[in-house]
């Protein structure tokens, strides 16, 4: 038995896509949906579709995820964002791949951006970004982390932030993390410019918030950020993305001026991409 936790807020579009495809996933799991703020249908849906529903009035990731860890009682533990789709033996894949033994305590999927038929600079800004090395070793930006029983024991609670994830990559070293390249987790992009101007000063806040943290609090490593990545990695190993990556550049300062500005924000996630449909995840052999 494999425990899946889902921090879930207003999710009503895609809740039981999420659910129907994790039983259809030949894993027997728990699955635990901690919604929290809802305002719509989530809860209800979760629980005709067999969920241990946890309600939360107030919204907020952090809280979610730790209310849902006081009723979750198996391993590995599996952290899923509700907007993705997990097909048969995808957690068999991801679950499997986990070795106490050989260090490797938290796995992820390799991840892929689906930026069809968004704007131009939606698109450029994705062809520049998801060719950041950093995706290909960071828990983070795949909706879909598994840790082991010993990787789990590597922190009490989830702080009250907003980068979840980079918390989560803090917490383990290069060797102890694993991106499982037969599980493919299609993350959607945002469908306008500005969806996704908001969707990166949520993730500049939640970043700089984390860094203060384990600066002031001597926590375990947090990534430092690479500022110049999208140019030594990327554009000088393809001169031709220029366009792109001018527009990148332009996107991700604009952002960078918005986040100082208002350093304060809720969860502020994308809700254009619970509107429309997601392709979700594939496993290839």
């Amino acid at each position: 038995m494999v425990s899946v936790i889902i921090a879930a807020h207003d999710e009503e579009a895609v809740i039981e896509r999420c659910l129907g495809a994790l039983h259809r996933g030949g894993t027997p799991v728990q699955i635990i949906v901690s919604a929290n703020g809802c305002t719509d249908a989530t809860a209800e849906l979760a629980r005709s579709l067999n969920a241990v529903v946890v309600e939360r009035t107030e919204a907020g990731k952090a809280g979610a995820l730790n209310a849902a860890e006081k009723v979750a009682t198996s391993f590995p533990r599996v952290y899923l964002d509700a907007d993705i789709l997990v097909p048969r033996g995808g957690i068999a894949a991801l679950a499997g791949a986990l070795d106490d033994a050989s260090g490797v305590l938290a796995t992820m999927p390799r991840r892929r951006v689906n930026a069809a038929g968004r704007p131009w600079a939606v698109r450029a800004y994705f062809r520049i970004h998801q060719q950041l090395p950093v995706f290909r070793s960071g828990l983070f930006g795949r909706g879909l982390i598994v840790l082991s029983e010993a990787g789990r024991r590597r922190f009490d609670e989830f702080p009250d932030m907003i980068a979840d994830d980079l918390f989560l990559d803090g917490q383990f070293s290069a060797e102890e993390k694993l991106e499982v390249s037969a599980v493919e987790a299609v993350v959607e992009a945002p469908w306008t410019t500005v969806d996704l101007l908001n969707r990166l000063v949520r993730v500049r806040r939640g970043n700089a918030q984390m860094r203060r943290a384990a600066a002031e609090h001597g926590a375990r490593g947090v990534r430092p950020p690479d500022r110049w990545s999208w140019l030594r990695d990327v554009l000088l190993a393809d001169l031709r993305l220029a366009p792109a990556a001018a527009a990148y550049v332009v996107i991700t300062v604009i952002a960078g001026v918005r986040a100082r500005r208002t350093p304060h924000g809720g969860w502020g996630r994308d809700a254009s991409t619970r509107v429309l449909a997601q392709p979700g995840v594939s496993v290839h052999p």
